[in-house]
Order: C-alpha cells, then sequence, then structure tokens
C-alpha cells in the first residue's frame, strides 16, 4: 500500500478545517442532534450504558456522508444521522461497535495491572471512588496504559466503517484493510494525533488560562470554552473523510438521500 510522509496528517486537519468553512452552522447542527441522541440513549436502563458506543460506528457514516454532501455543493440535514441505519451494511456496523465496546472493556481491564482496579471500578463499575482515592493510584497511567492497549484495535477500527458501507468489504477484511491501511501510513496518523492532542488540549488549556489571569471568572472561561470545544470536535470529525480518501480514494457509492 502507497506511503505518505508526515506532511499528510496537517493536510487532512486543514482539510477537515476547510470543509467545516463550507458549511459549519450545518455540520454543528448535526453534531448536537448526535449529541441530543446519545444523551438520551444514555438515559434507557443498563442498554444505556452500550448503545453510545456500540452506535459509534453508524453514526460515523453520517458524518462522512455530511463530508461527502458538501463536496457535492448538496445540504447537510439532522436526517443524515440515519444514513448508517440505511445501509445494507447495517448489521456489520452493529457488529463493529461491539467490538468497539469489548476492545474498550479489555483494555480498561487489562489496565487494572497498573493501577489495582481503580480505573476499571470507575469507569466500568462506575462506584463512588473518592478524589483521595483516585489521588493514591495510579489512574493516569493506567489511562495512558489502557490507551496503548487499545491503540491497535483503533488501527483496525478507523477505516473499517466506510470500508464496510462503501466498499461492501466484509468486517473481517475491513478491519484486515483498515489496520494496514494505518501502519502504511503511519507517520501522517502519528502527526495528525499530535496535532489534534494539541489543538484540542493544550489550545483550549492556554485560552483557559488566559482569560482566568485576564477576567478570573469561571462562567466567562465556560461560555468561550464550550463553543470551542464543539467546533473542534466537528472539524475532527471532518478531518475523518480526508483520511480516508486520500488511502482509499473517493467513494464510488455516494449515498445521498436525507
Amino acid at each position: 500500500m502507497q506511503k505518505f510522509p508526515a506532511s499528510s496528517g496537517w493536510r487532512w486537519i486543514k482539510q477537515g478545517f476547510a470543509i467545516f468553512r463550507k458549511k459549519p452552522a450545518e455540520l454543528s447542527t448535526l453534531f448536537l442532534a448526535y449529541m441530543f441522541l446519545m444523551l438520551a440513549l444514555g438515559i434507557v436502563p443498563v442498554l444505556g450504558q452500550v448503545l453510545p458506543l456500540i452506535l459509534v460506528p453508524v453514526f460515523a457514516i453520517a458524518f462522512m456522508q455530511a463530508c461527502i454532501n458538501i463536496e457535492n455543493d448538496q445540504r447537510v440535514y439532522p436526517t443524515l444521522l440515519l444514513t448508517g441505519f440505511r445501509s445494507p451494511a447495517i448489521k456489520s456496523l452493529l457488529m463493529l461497535g461491539v467490538l468497539y465496546l469489548l476492545a474498550a472493556v479489555a483494555a480498561i481491564g487489562i489496565s487494572s495491572v497498573v493501577d489495582g482496579g481503580a480505573l476499571w471500578r470507575a469507569m466500568v463499575i462506575r462506584d463512588t471512588t473518592t478524589a483521595a482515592e483516585i489521588q493514591d493510584s495510579n489512574m493516569s497511567l493506567a489511562m495512558v496504559f489502557a490507551a496503548l492497549v487499545y491503540l491497535p484495535a483503533a488501527m483496525a477500527f478507523w477505516f473499517a466503517a466506510p470500508l464496510l458501507v462503501w466498499q461492501k468489504m466484509p468486517l473481517a477484511k475491513a478491519l484486515f484493510y483498515s489496520f494496514f491501511a494505518v501502519v502504511g501510513a503511519g507517520r501522517a496518523f502519528l502527526l495528525y494525533a499530535m496535532a489534534w492532542i494539541s489543538l484540542g488540549v493544550i489550545v483550549p488549556a492556554l485560552i483557559s488560562t488566559l482569560v482566568a489571569l485576564l477576567i478570573g471568572s469561571i462562567s466567562v472561561t465556560v461560555f468561550i470554552l464550550l463553543p470551542l470545544s464543539i467546533i473542534l470536535t466537528v472539524i475532527m470529525y471532518c478531518s475523518f473523510y480526508p483520511t480516508y480518501t486520500e488511502i482509499f480514494g473517493k467513494p464510488a457509492l455516494l449515498d445521498v438521500e436525507v
């Protein structure tokens, strides 16, 4: 598979910004509708704890489809959230979501070797862990360890959903191609990840510190950071699309039904 220079990672982010600039209001509305659905699902007893994660691949297709619509000068409606559900690959997308869940639970479980299960209790069992117990544990290190354990699965999941829908691959084949596509573009994805960490974590932290020093108001800080975090998240979602198209090409199947 073709190799990609590290600079490709920054180009994908710039393309995500370019897509967002074309229809910022419509993309933001789509994202807010998605968040509202996730909150609504979270209310469902028992299933509400797992459904949001299982449905991630289904809703991921909606944002990819939104990027296609924008490329084709078409509107982006909240009803695009149904795109994945209308796909013939819906069963595979749901199976992929189950694998998302299992991989996440496994990574958190394995992290117990680092912190004695503090992260597991906080994230899975959801017991009332006190701030003192968290401070005394190695939970931060466990989170890093869990992320490293989850990384190979994340590589297999990255392109799996669009490969299932747009290239009609079986699930195992989609996971295989996704993993080795990310490996082939490893330097680009490393820069991509580092850039998003800087944009999504360091920049808001600097802004909040600056606002706190100049104004000293928590409400003003939240008022600035909340829309900023939403915008950055939507742009990140938009940048997923060019990572796919540069490696696998533009999708042949354009499901623009709304």
